[in-house]
Order: structure tokens, then sequence, then C-alpha cells
């Protein structure tokens, strides 16, 4: 059975769960779990139950698929999302996009909890992505291509929908929350960034850093999905302060962010789906 295969059965399975299709998907970062609690209706699947679906193994990852109302649109809220550094290879860390893809799913929205490189940009601030380095070593598209659901050679320039963007930081604008904009550089992980790879990456343009999120963008461009990511800045990247960099640091930062990005989500969501710009 081909990976095409495979997320069509995933989605058949999804889609006997939840006939309706959610307009839209929110991946939830380290630590921001806490926005399913908000969901009206919400049904929950876990990961262990979808076929072929890996499990996330992640800290502060619950592993579980909620599809529930957000101001009165179907979502489906992936509450964790498998890493490459969790030993899984590419295929299985992108799967769940592909199953999203398949189910009908056309807006991909994805949170992420990063480390800042921007000397500007401070732990808690919430980036809007705008673009990426991918420095994983490895891209979610090698191998045979699916021409079915996207061209062999698919262009990056606008993987991240201005359109999105625009409405996010209308949204945000009307809450009062500062909203600014980042470029998103990916490692393989599981270890911390060195300092000297830190300085590097600031030269090459990077504003923050992670362990995620490039694949899972990567392969949504590929499907013809549109994009919008929100970094949360949990701490300084390494090098910048004396400070040993913990995962533990990382989700009480997200904890508290949480607070400021959930009202931003359920706002946020609506206009996404929107026809009006």
């Amino acid at each position: 059975m081909n990976i095409k295969e495979r997320a069509q059965e995933a989605a058949a399975f999804l889609r006997g769960k939840i006939p309706e299709v959610p307009r839209a998907a929110v991946v939830l970062g380290s630590g921001l779990g806490g926005f399913a609690e908000g969901m009206e209706d919400a049904l929950s699947i876990p990961y262990a139950e979808i076929p072929r679906w890996a499990v996330s193994t992640a800290p502060g990852h619950r592993g579980r698929l909620l599809a529930g109302r957000v101001n009165g649109v179907l979502v489906a809220v992936l509450q964790g999302r498998l890493h490459y550094y969790e030993g899984y290879d590419m295929d299985e860390v992108t799967f769940p996009v592909r199953v999203l893809g398949e189910w009908g799913v056309t807006n991909y929205i994805a949170t992420n909890a990063s480390g800042g490189i921007n000397h500007g940009f401070r732990p808690k601030d919430i980036v809007l992505v705008h673009d990426h380095i991918n420095f994983m070593g490895v891209n979610p598209l090698r191998g045979a291509n699916e021409e079915s659901w996207g061209p062999r050679f698919p262009d990056m320039t606008s993987v991240y929908d201005a359109v999105l963007m625009e409405k996010a930081e209308k949204c945000a604008s009307f809450l009062g929350i500062q909203l600014r904009r980042g470029v998103y550089i990916a490692f393989a992980g599981p270890s911390f960034e060195t300092p000297a790879e830190i300085r590097m990456a600031r030269a090459m343009g990077a504003d923050v850093v992670g362990m995620s999120t490039v694949p899972e963008v990567i392969v949504a461009g590929h499907m013809g999905m549109k994009v919008c990511v929100f970094s949360c800045v949990a701490n300084y990247a390494a090098g910048m302060t004396e400070q040993p960099l913990t995962h533990e640091e990382v989700l009480h930062a997200m904890e508290e962010t949480s607070g400021r990005l959930v009202p931003l989500l359920e706002r946020f969501i609506p206009e996404a789906v929107s026809k009006d710009v």
C-alpha cells in the first residue's frame, strides 16, 4: 500500500466519524493544548485509533485529533504533532497533513514554540511566520511524486498565504495583541542548537528557531492548502543568555503565552475561512 492509499484509508476513517469536512485544521505546538478546551461539541479521536497515523511521544503533546466548532466553524485540531527527532521518517511526520488534504481541508493553521534569534524579539512574543529556512537536512517531498497531490517541483515563494497573514494581523490589532513577522528556521533536533549555529542562523536571516513545522508547511503547500503559522517565542536561543535551555522552560512559557494566542486563534479562524479580505 503506497502513501496515497494509506492517507485515503485514514481519511475514510475520519469521514466515517465526522461526515462534515472541517473548514480548517489547527496544529497545536508544545504547551498550547489549552486551545482545545474552548471548542464546542468536540469529538476526540486518539492518534492510535486512526489507521497508519503514528503516535506523538513529545512532552506537551496529547496525541489526539479533535473535531469541534470554534465560533461556529468546524475545525480539526491536532493536539500534538509528530517530529523528525522522535525517530519518524518524513513520510510519517507529514502523514497527518496528507490525510487532512485527502479529507478536503483547505486551510492549515500551525502553531509552535520557538527560540528567539532576532535581538528585537522577547520570550512570549507571538511571531507570524512569513518565510522559513529548512535546515533539517531532508525534504519531505523526496522520492516519487504523487501528481494528484501536487507538482514535482512546487514553488515555495508564497507558501505562507498573504491573505491569511493580513487577516491574522487585523485580528491581532483588534485584540490589542502585538504580532511580529519573522523567518522560522528548522533544525532536526532533538539537541538544542549551539551558540555558533544560532549566530549562523541569524546571519542567514532567521528570526526564530525550532524543530518542527517546516516539513508540514512544505507538504501542505504541495497539496495546495492555504498556510498560516504562529510561532510563540519561548526563550532566547542558545548563546544569547547564560541560562541553559530546557524543555520545561518552553512548556512554562507556552502556558503563559496561550492566554493571548488562544483568543487570537478563536477570532482568526472564522476570518480565515471567510472569503472577505
